[in-house]
């Protein structure tokens, strides 16, 4: 064998222990992604003030099972969940979109199967309580200039507090129902009160009653954060961060 050869041939093995360790890494992530956690963005300011346009979330999969749509891209396989586990009311929740499983939100689970769910002037009433409410003042939405909002403290069955915004009455959706959640569904409501399309509106035009299997997992923390105006295709505002977010909890 030529000095050569024996180059050409030290380049491609290490070329194919390198592709080796490669696909070992992609195999690895991948499962940690669907057997554990899976990162994503927040593309939309519905859950406000918890979750802002710009955060990255951390999701655990481990909380409710796993389903096809625990999977990227949803594949075709059996309808179920693997050690299904349910969410509790005041869980934040992500899930495919029940209209296009394409798509994945996030939202707060406020009825399980089997509950009563109304809302009458804003405020929920599950299985004919009324939630508590505290109302905390006024102030200006922090990803809409101009758009006043008052923030209110509900507090779920289990003693659980979440802060929400209002903008005040007359909006739709502030009244609805009542509804009976089916079994194997979910109600789900964003914290934006009066700009959130989700369990109040039928699947065809925002969210309807989310299937079990369609979840996704449970939003735990914000990893990292990016302020209004950031993107990925322009690198200039790639660290124009929101530090003050950082490991925020989600609650």
């Amino acid at each position: 064998m030529t000095q050569a050869t024996a180059s050409a041939t030290g380049v491609a093995h290490d070329l194919v222990d390198t592709l080796k360790t490669l696909l070992l890494a992609l195999l690895i992530a991948l499962v940690l992604r669907v057997l554990l956690f899976q990162p994503n963005t927040i593309p939309s300011s519905s859950m406000e003030p918890g979750v802002r346009t710009g955060d990255y979330l951390l999701i655990s999969k481990f909380d409710y099972g796993w389903s096809r749509h625990s999977v990227p891209f949803s594949p075709p396989l059996p309808a179920g969940r693997l050690f299904a586990r349910t969410p509790e009311r005041g869980d934040v929740a992500v899930f495919k979109l029940p209209r296009d499983t394409r798509e994945l939100y996030i939202k707060r689970v406020i009825g399980l199967a089997g509950d009563t769910v109304e809302l009458r002037g804003g405020q929920v009433i599950l299985n004919g309580r009324p939630l508590p409410q505290q109302r905390l003042g006024v102030i200006e939405d922090p990803e809409a200039a101009g758009v006043m909002v008052e923030q209110v403290r509900e507090t779920g069955p289990d003693g659980r507090s979440y802060l929400t915004y209002d903008r005040g009455p007359g909006y739709e959706g502030d009244d609805f129902g009542p509804v009976v959640v089916p079994q194997g569904h979910y109600f789900v409501l964003g914290d934006n009160r009066d700009n959130s399309l989700d369990s109040r509106w039928p699947q065809a035009v925002g969210v309807g009653l989310v299937p079990a299997d369609n979840v996704a997992g449970k939003a735990r923390r914000v990893i990292v954060s990016w302020r209004e105006g950031a993107a990925v295709l322009k690198p200039w505002t790639w660290l124009d961060l929101a530090p003050e977010r950082f490991l925020k909890p989600l609650r």
